[in-house]
Order: C-alpha cells, then structure tokens, then sequence
C-alpha cells in the first residue's frame, strides 16, 4: 500500500537529486537518507545491472556482489523489461 501523496513525494526525492553537484553532495545525501543495509542492497543491484549487460552469467554475479539469487531474479526482469533505468543511466556518458 502507497503512502497517500507518494507521487508528491518521490517527486521531491528525484528533485532533491538533481541539485547535488559533487559526487560527495550525492554521498551525504545518500548516508544521511539511508541506512548503510539499504546503500549497500543498492550498491548490489546496481553492480549486478551492470553485469548483466556485460553479459555476466548469475553465478559470476552472486559470486562477486553476494546478492541473493531473487533479488537479482528482480534485477535481471528490470533490466531486461523494466522502464530503461538501468541501461539508460549505466550506458550514459559522463560529461566532463
């Protein structure tokens, strides 16, 4: 069950992450929003997206990141059928 004005509420998330400038601004807004448990299930998703679209097999993956065969079962579906999010952001340039 969503929170009553979730849509309001991510909006301002997402509008929060677009003003940091630094990665160390991202940093402190991370640690500060999060607990370490949901940063490092965060860090994991994202380093198994990224190995899925190298072409990783699920053992590689598990193997390297510790993540827990479901959840990269739900990271595999996103990156496969998801909106783009992982793909878009992983295979963006960075601008200089």
């Amino acid at each position: 069950m969503q929170t009553k004005n979730y849509k309001e509420m991510m909006a301002d998330l997402y509008a929060e992450f677009l003003k940091a400038e630094t990665e160390t601004e991202i940093e402190e807004f991370l640690q500060d929003l999060c607990t370490n448990k949901e940063l490092e299930s965060m860090s994991q998703r994202l380093k198994a997206a990224k190995m899925l679209l190298q072409g990783k097999t699920y053992n590689e993956i598990v193997e390297e990141t510790e993540i827990s065969s479901a959840t990269l079962a739900r990271v595999s579906k996103c990156v496969r059928y998801g909106n783009g999010g992982y793909k878009n952001l992983i295979e963006k340039k960075k601008k200089d």
